[in-house]
């Protein structure tokens, strides 16, 4: 063994041992879609004497999480996004309009002396109605939430029998309440009471004990608020009043629910999808290419295990398009490896008598080039998720990306490990066929054979693309795009039933609740799915009870509130997404490439997300952020296989500077036909398995990248490659800088002078 190939192999020991004790160690940190429960977004706005910004959010946020530790929602988390969005998760919370209420309301609690209802009311004092509804005047405030130091519920069996909010005093709420007390006890009637205002409204105004004397006061630094409070409404105070009043008022701009069923299923659904897609790929990879293919497979575990490694140890958060990523960059994985082997295939047939371990070197180190520049290309398309979109989505370009870094370290180091060891103890085997490097597979043959002139033809191949695109224009056009709540703003809620529902008898039942305008559709078996613009959770309620009379009861699965303004917000923000998206690439290729290759490659991408675009408006399917998170993959694998052919025709290229470039376009394109065919194989594989197994929500996801995959692989060959012929006539051909003038070579002690 070389020393090269030791430290790789020492390097690959140590990657898998640390993986493992991450593994093992760190549990995943699931997200809400899989887990299940409530996220709310919040929006801080400005008061009349607070400016909403940075500090005043971080001081919302530090208040929220007072009233979240109240309620005792465990691992409920508050992370500020931007300068005024609050994000609220709620694990196992199945209640938002609970959650939100409390959340959202400002909670200025303030104690006032009551003055004698009279009818008159003086300087600074203001006539209310008190708990029970009776009009009564309250002077100024004597002491605030300022105050205040904690609140707790409890129940009282020795009087009433009911529950009431214990209040202990900080800094000087305790002097202030003394004095408050102290003047109240010296009053009869009405002025004997103290009334407690939440948010404007008398919420408790009991009298102070007669036990008190006048001028004395209640001391201890405590007090009681009693009134008829039951439990869910003296705790639901309590944490109003230990988590104080927030500092700006905040308006929900998203709200989403997610059932714990459902996040189980979603589970279930991507781990089968995933065992079966890798197992049908690894079928295909060991079929193809023999003992290496399956070392290949052996490695793809390793990529497993390092993926979710690397999850845990970021402390990145896993949902429902993450695992989608995952399953996704195995396809990475997959095209590192049949580049390499093809490559190894090519060298052993250039010349037979080298050694299979010798080719497959070679085969690894003259693929890295085309490796590097696709794993590039992917991880913009991640890191532009990551950094443009939000919520799933956004967590789905953290996972692509992981996995990406983790499909190079599984190809170029496991597999290369394994496949390395493996040629040097069984060289025979090796040489055989069962080795699956033995000199070009079939579809190689019969190219090499017969090479035709595909570029001959490249008017008709691009005239079929144009015909394409306008068939897809014509789509979004005239049937419009069906865009997701997410960029509308409104309201979308799945539910299930006890028993099948007809769709017609559903839309009839929501239609009888009140809702003509609303879109009724099926959702998976037994799930209807329904979204309307404005719609408040009383409104709601009604939809849920008339589906449960028509299917024997209805449970909420999904709960997706997006306000107006945040929907147009995504909106322009997947906008910008795919903006920025196509000029990085643009000035990637042009930087790795010549201009007239990466001009090929954008216009090439263009073609495909017109493609997919237009047969999702044809399908009247939804255009969500899942969906944008799969467009930006298909850019991503667009821009790969284009890469995968550009690298080769600047390969020949630059071996054949004289030869016209439309023939060396034509062999370059020709030379990775298998490698195209191979990898997409790979991939349809796991991507049918989740378009079958995944749900509803990876259902679209995959097909979205079915046919992105499958669009991708024809315009690489027949769009972008005959486009770089026409952009390369226009161009005139490079610049080739002269060849440095050779220098005479150092004679070295015992030279004979003679250089061969």
């Amino acid at each position: 063994m070389t020393r090269a190939n030791a430290v790789r192999a020492v390097l690959a020991f140590a990657v898998l041992a640390a993986s493992l004790y991450f593994a093992l160690s760190e549990p995943a940190r699931l997200g809400l879609d899989l887990r299940g429960g409530t996220q709310i977004v919040l929006e801080t706005r400005d008061s009349p004497s607070v400016k909403a910004g940075r500090e005043a959010t971080d001081r919302a946020r530090q208040v929220l999480h007072r009233r979240i530790d109240a309620l005792g929602v465990a691992e409920a988390s508050i992370t500020r996004s931007g300068d005024r969005r609050l994000i609220v998760e709620l694990p196992d919370v199945q209640d938002p309009s609970h959650a939100a209420a409390l959340l959202g309301r400002t909670a200025q609690l303030t104690a006032h002396p009551v003055r004698a209802a009279d009818g008159r009311a003086g300087g600074g004092e203001k006539e209310v109605p008190d708990e029970s509804g009776q009009p009564v005047i309250i002077g100024p405030a004597v002491l605030t939430g300022d105050g205040i130091g904690s609140a707790g519920a409890s129940f009282d069996p020795e009087g009433l029998g009911g529950w009431d909010v214990g209040i202990t005093f900080r800094g000087g709420g305790g002097a202030a309440w003394e004095k408050a007390t102290a003047e109240a006890a010296c009053a009869a009637g009405d002025e004997r009471r103290v009334a407690f205002v939440l948010d404007g409204r008398v919420i408790s105004s009991p009298q102070v004990s007669e036990d008190v004397a006048c001028g004395t006061g209640i001391t201890g630094g405590s007090t009681r608020i009693t009134g008829n409070f039951g439990a869910d409404e003296a705790k639901d105070l309590a944490a109003l009043v230990q988590g104080g009043a927030l500092p700006v008022p905040v308006k929900i701009v998203e709200q989403r629910v997610v059932g714990p069923t459902l996040g189980e299923e979603a589970i279930r659904a991507s781990a089968w999808a995933a065992v079966i897609g890798v197992a049908l790929t690894g079928l295909f990879i060991v079929a193809v290419y023999r003992l290496v293919g399956l070392l290949a497979t052996l490695a793809l575990a390793g990529y497993a295990l390092i993926s979710y490694a690397a999850l845990v140890a970021a402390g990145a958060t896993l949902t429902l398009p993450g695992l989608a990523g995952f399953v996704l960059a195995i396809g990475m994985a997959i095209d590192a490896n049949v580049l390499a082997f093809e490559r190894a295939r090519e060298e052993r047939a250039a010349a037979p008598g080298r050694t299979p371990r010798n080719a497959l070197a070679i085969g690894f180190t003259k693929a890295w080039s085309a490796i590097a520049d696709s794993a590039a290309t992917t991880l913009l398309a991640g890191g532009l998720l990551f950094f443009l979109a939000s919520g799933p989505v956004k967590g789905f370009g953290v996972t692509l990306c992981i996995g990406v870094l983790a499909s190079l370290v599984s190809a170029m180091l496991l597999s290369r490990v394994l496949t390395d060891a493996a040629l040097a103890r069984l060289p025979r085997t090796g040489r055989s066929r069962a080795g699956g490097l033995t000199a070009g597979g079939r579809v190689r043959r019969w190219l090499d054979h017969r090479r035709p002139d595909l570029m001959r033809r490249r008017t008709l191949w691009l005239a079929i693309s144009g015909l394409a695109v306008a068939v897809a224009l014509a789509g979004i056009v005239t049937r419009g795009l069906n865009y997701g709540v997410e960029f509308t703003g409104g309201r979308a809620v799945e539910y299930t039933t006890n028993r099948p529902v007809d769709i017609d008898d559903a839309r009839a039942a929501v239609v009888r609740a009140g809702f003509p305008q609303a879109t009724v559709q099926t959702s998976g078996k037994d799930g209807i799915a329904v979204r309307t613009t404005e719609l408040t959770d009383a409104q709601e309620k009604r939809i849920q009870d008339a589906l449960a009379r028509q299917g024997g009861g209805a449970a909420k699965q999904r709960d997706e509130l997006i306000g107006p303004s945040l929907g147009g917000e995504m909106r322009t923000k997947a906008m910008i997404a795919l903006g920025v998206a196509l000029l990085v690439q643009l000035g990637y290729l042009s930087f790795r490439f010549r201009w007239t290759f990466a001009a090929g490659s954008v216009l090439a991408m263009l073609h495909d997300v017109a493609i997919v675009t237009g047969l999702f408006a044809w399908l009247g399917k939804p255009v969500d952020g899942v969906f944008l998170a799969a467009l930006l993959t298909v850019i991503g694998y667009s821009v790969n296989d284009s890469v995968v052919v550009f690298d080769r025709v600047r390969e020949l290229r630059t071996a054949e500077p004289r030869t016209p470039f439309a023939e060396v376009a034509n062999r370059g394109a020709l030379q990775t036909v298998p490698r195209t065919v191979n990898t997409g194989m790979g991939a349809l594989f796991i991507l049918a398995a989740l378009a079958v197994l995944g749900g509803d929500t990876l259902t679209d996801f995959a097909i979205a990248l079915l046919a992105g995959i499958i669009v991708g692989t024809y315009s690489s060959v027949f769009t972008a490659t005959p486009l770089a012929i026409a952009f390369e006539r226009l161009a005139g051909p490079p610049r080739h800088r002269p060849a440095p003038a050779s220098r005479p070579a150092r004679r070295t002690p015992g030279d004979s002078g003679a250089v061969v």
